[in-house]
């Protein structure tokens, strides 16, 4: 793809040169990019009338039922010599039934309606696309557009099953409006029980729904969805776009999911996977049409080397179409309300960031190196996912931190509404790992947590399910390790490991909270410390679902101190529901002292006071602030009931002097060392609100002895 950057306007490129003036040597970047942006969005007009009806394909591609009853079948395979269709319907007859073939390598084929203008093929039919090669061969092949695939027990290979019920699910509740702070639980519908097997589509509903609500979490991501043959992959090797996962349970149920969730206040969010596709020929993309390309790159190009898997031609008009049709089926068809773009890295660049560091140099995000296909490509979708609906949010998972992804088309950036902070959680696991607590470096921690662009939203996050995965270790298990099988009953005393573990997880997820990003993210489960990593059924473990399920029944247990941790996330998040740090400028940090170990910051007129000193508790420590008045506590993480030691008096009131102190114009004296939020109420009277971090070694607390882990 190639065009002259000459004649390009970027309407408020300026605003994005203002903000980071380290980007105009770039600019004619931006236009080329910008300029080939509007191409695009011309030819839509010009060819299509616009993205429109472009953007609906699903309504005539793979099969659709007409007003007369009939049932028109519409397929591209422009490798093909014949097509024909074959199922249930007709006996699986190979070549009763052929397609026509029509212009730039479509082919259609119409049933009319029975006499008693019931559909020629009924619903829940099996049905196989027959393909005929150049090379003679014969192919059975699904639908690329099919909405529904299924597969027995023995089978390996999922089939087309034709989904069109007389009386489709309807949605009852409107979306919710986009939230001023965004707060994420990263859900996969499978895992989300605690028996061993595959949970559903009813059991997320019914059980999880209600604790989602309860825990504060305003939005849920919900991954693998899109049809994938195998379970293990995640939802991240995907074999049919258009179909919702049927091991969950049929269509309908999902979108009273959604529905349901709607009624609740709460968003949901597809992980979608538009960066490639499985290399499944049978049930999947691949070689759909006998060729080596159709959907995409030929060669070496059309393969990532270090996933397995396919990697899409977006230069190609009817991938295009495919595609940004596939995200305008799943707002309008199950209304989700936005999306999470998986791999956006991959997408970005000719060498998928394999090898890459990223070290931030600038020239790492422009020159040849970069896949303006796939660029434009994004953009395109932003355009039309924000035009059509204005309250839709867009989450690029992007490690390398190209400029201007998450600023708005009109400043040549590429539309996003946030990246994923993906450095935070790494950073928490090397520390982990690697350093004793009293060696932590306060300054490195406090500038990972505030190293991103300037005016580009990130969602934050201490863990994921990354980090859940076999291979790695969730944070609780990092810091309790076996001990949390033995040693989490409040029946028994807390041990050191167990009271050193319970502190800092909540003190690194508040941290990670408040100072990380824009908005944040909990992984299904973590919240609660859980216990076991995930790992999905392989022949490796025998095909075990003992490890892929979420046991929520440790929280309903009275006397086990995963409550505690469940109760303080609940807190965590209400608390940022009231005061909106998330939705706030960035922190202002007025302490990070190695020493001390402590980290302090105001932000959305709280201040956060952290402690991490393994051993050393403080009195009389002086914090500054921006606002003079009076504080209170409000969240205290050594409450007893978030499995502290409720040493903290909360009827403690903490007035400021007009004492200057580390760049701010007052400070007051802090007797214990805790997490303190600051609200400016109507009253002119400023409350302090201490929020308990329960990780944080708090406020002058006799804290266990060293611990060296």
């Amino acid at each position: 793809m190639a065009a002259s950057s000459d004649n390009v306007t970027i309407p408020e490129i300026a605003h994005l040169l203002q903000m980071d003036p380290y980007l105009k040597p770039y600019e004619k970047e931006f236009e080329r990019r910008y300029g080939l942006f509007q191409k695009q969005l011309h030819l839509l007009e010009e060819v299509e009338n616009g993205f429109d009806q472009f953007t609906r394909s699903y309504q005539t591609f793979g099969v659709n039922r007409q007003a007369s009853g009939g049932l028109l079948f519409k397929e591209w395979a422009p490798g093909a010599e014949a097509l024909f269709l074959t199922g249930d319907f007709n006996g699986w007859d190979n070549f009763s039934h052929p397609y026509t073939k029509k212009e730039f390598g479509k082919w259609e084929l119409y049933l009319p309606p029975q006499e008693d203008r019931s559909p020629a093929v009924p619903h829940l039919s099996k049905l196989k696309v027959v393909v005929h090669t150049k090379n003679r061969e014969r192919l059975y092949r699904n639908s690329p557009w099919a909405k529904y695939v299924t597969k027995n027990d023995t089978s390996v290979v999922y089939d087309w099953v034709h989904w069109d019920p007389l009386q489709p699910y309807l949605h009852i509740h409107p979306r919710p409006k986009k939230p001023r702070s965004l707060r994420i639980y990263e859900s996969h519908v499978g895992i989300a029980s605690p028996e061993g097997k595959i949970a559903s589509y009813t059991n997320f509903t019914v059980n999880v729904l209600p604790r989602i609500k309860d825990l504060g979490y305003n939005c849920i991501q919900l991954m693998a969805v899109m049809e994938h043959a195998y379970y293990a992959s995640f939802g991240y090797q995907v074999t049919s776009f258009f179909a919702a996962s049927s091991r969950y349970g049929t269509p309908d149920e999902l979108k009273k999911l959604i529905d349901e969730a709607h009624r609740l206040g709460i968003l949901v969010l597809l992980d979608v996977v538009h960066s490639h596709a499985s290399k499944n020929t049978e049930d999947g993309l691949s070689r759909f049409d006998g060729t080596d390309s159709c959907f995409f790159h030929e060669g070496p190009r059309g393969e990532h080397s270090l996933w397995g898997s396919r990697l899409f031609n977006y230069s190609s008009w009817e991938v295009r179409r495919f595609l940004l049709s596939n995200l305008r089926w799943w707002m309008e068809e199950y209304r989700f309300d936005g999306f999470r773009f998986d791999g956006v890295t991959s997408m970005l660049y000719h060498h998928h960031g394999v090898g890459m560091s990223f070290s931030g140099d600038y020239s790492e995000y422009f020159g040849l190196h970069v896949d303006e296909e796939s660029v434009v490509y994004l953009m395109v979708a932003n355009h039309i996912l924000h035009s059509l609906y204005p309250d839709c949010i867009t989450i690029a998972e992007d490690v390398s931190g190209m400029p201007g992804l998450c600023r708005r088309l009109a400043e040549g950036g590429c539309g996003f509404d946030y990246r994923l902070a993906m450095a935070i959680p790494d950073k928490w696991i090397q520390i982990l790992k690697e350093y004793k607590d009293e060696d932590w470096n306060i300054g490195n921690i406090v500038y990972t947590l505030t190293n991103r662009r300037y005016g580009e939203k990130c969602i934050s996050y201490a863990e994921s399910h990354d980090q859940a995965l076999v291979g790695d270790k969730t944070l609780a298990f990092w810091l309790m390790d076996k001990e949390m099988y033995t040693n989490m009953s409040t029946f028994i005393p807390m041990t050191a490991v167990i009271d050193r573990g319970i502190q800092l997880h909540k003190m690194i997820r508040l941290l990670t909270h408040g100072l990380g990003g824009e908005g944040y993210l909990n992984f299904m489960g973590n919240e609660f410390g859980h216990p076991e990593w995930l790992d999905f059924p392989r022949k490796g473990n025998n095909e075990s679902y003992h490890y892929a399920r979420r046991q929520y029944n440790l929280v309903d247990t009275d006397h086990l101190r995963y409550r505690q941790l469940y109760a303080f996330d609940r807190e965590m998040n209400h608390t940022e529901d009231k005061y909106g740090w998330l939705a706030s400028p960035p922190a202002y940090i007025t302490a990070k002292h190695e020493g001390d170990k402590v980290i302090i910051f105001e932000r959305a007129s709280v201040v956060f006071i952290f402690n991490f000193h393994p051993s050393q508790s403080y009195s009389s420590y002086r914090v500054a602030v921006e606002m003079p008045g009076k504080y209170k506590i409000k969240l205290d993480s050594d409450a007893v009931q978030y499995g502290g030691h409720g040493r903290l008096d909360h009827s403690t009131e903490f007035f400021t002097e007009a004492v200057p102190f580390n760049g701010r114009p007052h400070s007051m004296l802090v007797s214990t060392l805790v997490v303190l939020c600051l609200l400016n109420d109507n009253s002119g009277q400023h409350s302090l609100i201490k929020d308990n971090l329960s990780a944080f070694r708090l406020c002058g607390l006799s804290t266990p002895s060293k611990c060296s882990f």
